[in-house]
């Protein structure tokens, strides 16, 4: 049962658990990354795309001179919700927008950030044309995407456990999207198709993913993303069942206390 409506659905409890079980195990050093990347072009208005609940929003509210200007943007009203409850400590501009339909004025910002939301877009090289669109001339897109799952333990180790839980037909979410994305070739073949006229600069980074026990990525990838969806739409096992059946895949491969992995995405920048 492949759902990929149900891949962009952030919605419901999602954004609470994303906020405080995914973030903090994935996401929140490649942000610190990003962040410091887009701090070294020394920009003076970004844009933010798919900003979720903030995570790099609140890095380079960190990073940046109080004087650059940040919008962050995302499909997702009550991820932006989240994000302006959590706050950051300098003025930003929240908005819902659509990364495939900017409504901002061609070249307006000096670069256009995205933390691992490209995967989400249906067609990638029309989201990546238009933020080359809204940047000004040798204004930089820079974004990350996470490498294939294998390179991914936790992410791996649930997809798996969920296999077992659902025989018939699994739960593909993580695979199919968060780790669809991942050939390099493809993501220059896209940036080209937009209009990028200079060959992507990709960078593969790998990180260490860490939880206080094995349930702490069961939770953050069952109920804190769409995956969610994916195992409620099935019959045979609850959403709990299949919660606790991925802890227990984590922690045979992990061990019972605190647990440590591996993650792995790319980093790519591409200038206009």
């Amino acid at each position: 049962m492949a759902t990929p409506d149900l891949d962009l659905l952030f919605a419901g409890s999602i954004p609470e658990l994303y906020d405080s079980h995914l973030v903090p195990l994935i996401f929140a050093p490649y942000a610190d990354d990003l962040a410091r990347r887009v701090a070294a072009l020394e920009p003076s208005r970004v844009l933010e795309t798919a900003a979720g609940t903030g995570v790099v929003t609140r890095a380079m509210a960190r990073a940046l001179p109080p004087s650059v200007e940040i919008v962050a943007t995302d499909l997702n009203p009550p991820m932006l919700a989240r994000a302006a409850e959590v706050g950051v400590a300098r003025p930003v501009q929240w908005q819902a927008a659509d990364a495939q339909q900017l409504p901002f004025d061609d070249a307006s910002f000096d670069a256009v950030v995205c933390q691992f939301g490209v995967m989400f877009f249906p067609d990638k090289a029309g989201a990546f044309a238009e933020a080359r669109r809204v940047l000004r001339p040798g204004g930089t897109l820079l974004f990350n995407a996470w490498d294939r799952i294998e390179e991914n333990d936790f992410a791996h180790v649930v997809t798996t456990a969920l296999s077992v839980c659902f025989p018939a037909d699994p739960p593909r979410f993580l695979a199919r999207t968060p780790h669809g994305y991942f050939d390099k070739r493809a993501i220059t073949r896209d940036l080209a198709s937009a209009g990028f006229g200079t060959p992507p600069r990709i960078a593969t980074v790998a990180g260490r993913s860490r939880a206080a026990s094995p349930s702490v990525p069961a939770i953050a990838y069952c109920q804190g993303t769409p995956l969610r969806s994916e195992i409620e739409a099935r019959s045979g096992r609850s959403l709990a069942e299949a919660t606790s059946m991925s802890a227990s895949a984590v922690a045979r491969r992990f061990g019972t206390g605190a647990v440590d992995g591996k993650i792995q995405a790319h980093i790519v920048a591409v200038q206009r």
